[in-house]
């Protein structure tokens, strides 16, 4: 029996989604906006390069949670794109209260599916959604850490023209400005990247500035874009924890998760490295940090902390 999944959400990231989803057969999928239009028009459009793509999965589209009913995996994207100028903090307020709507109707209509969220600010919002929708932690997931590691990469390979499968990297904490490189397990062609910077194959200033255009790396393209935030890369990296539930791959990605004392950190969702299989998040992956990373670990968690407090003021059910 094919799997479902559904998509939150029917804007750039929500139809990027289906359209991978779709090419790699991972199961049917049901698009979900309250503007049924968007979801019944990007569904039906998708299903029409089927022939040409040779996929063969059903999509459609709708904006009622009961078309939604017994989704193994939904994946959330409503909420309104950052625009130019605009923090991830400013979207708080107003993707609060969508993420309660959205809560309420998995919590009716998916009790067991597996979550992930995209919408930002990312580990404020994965954990409202927890909260109102009260599913099990181990399945409400916040994908971010994959999305902020895989433009990482690509800019260490683009510094250094290397082949971006040659780099193997990952980013941890909050998914913002405070949000962690792990330069003490980054690696080139299996070479520790300080030792690259000792050897002089590349300037400490280089990384530096590739760690702060990493940061800065969802801005960028709403700076470019004008209207609206990246979508191609965010989608692609939301595929891939969907695909890992779905086939049980245990596969390790830096996804944010709630924290129970790991990195001795409790009662808040963080980016760390994680197994993800058919049970969900089955196992947290506790790294030795050096103490610069885990210093900048903490500062990271706590500016998670202080946002959740924001929003608690924004909203007293969270508390």
């Amino acid at each position: 029996m094919k799997k479902k999944i559904t998509l939150i959400g029917a804007g750039q990231i929500g139809g990027t989604l289906a359209h991978l989803i779709a090419m790699k057969e991972l199961g049917d999928i049901v698009l979900f906006d309250v503007a049924a239009g968007i979801a019944k028009g990007k569904a039906l459009d998708i299903a029409q390069s089927s022939p040409v793509e040779g996929f063969n999965v059903n999509l459609s589209g709708t904006d009622n949670y009961e078309d939604t009913k017994n989704s193994d995996v939904i994946i959330i994207t409503a909420g309104v794109p950052r625009k130019p100028g605009m923090t991830r903090d400013d979207l708080l307020g107003i993707n609060l209260k969508i993420i309660k709507q959205v809560a309420e109707g998995i919590k009716k209509t998916s009790p067991n599916a597996f979550v992930i969220c995209i919408t930002n600010p990312l580990d404020v919002i994965v954990m409202a959604l927890q909260k109102y929708s009260g599913l099990p932690k181990n399945k409400v997931v916040g994908m971010a850490g994959i999305l902020d590691s895989s433009r990482f990469i690509y800019f260490l390979s683009q510094e250094l023209s290397v082949p971006v499968g040659k780099i193997k990297s990952f980013v941890l904490g909050g998914h913002g400005d405070s949000m962690v490189a792990m330069l003490g397990s980054t690696e080139v062609d299996g070479k520790k990247i300080t030792d690259l910077v000792k050897d002089g194959k590349l300037t400490k200033d280089s990384l530096d500035q590739i760690v702060d255009r990493t940061k800065k790396g969802g801005a960028e393209i709403v700076k470019y874009l004008e209207k609206g935030s990246a979508f191609y890369a965010p989608a692609a990296s939301g595929v891939e924890m969907a695909e890992c539930y779905l086939k049980d791959l245990k596969k390790q990605l830096p996804c944010a998760v709630y924290l129970n004392g790991e990195y001795g950190t409790k009662d808040i969702y963080a980016g760390v490295p994680v197994i993800i299989g058919s049970q969900g998040v089955e196992k947290i992956v506790e790294l030795e940090l050096t103490t610069e990373e885990m210093a900048n670990f903490k500062k990271s968690v706590q500016d998670v902390k202080e946002l959740f407090d924001a929003a608690k003021k924004i909203d007293t059910e969270l508390k």
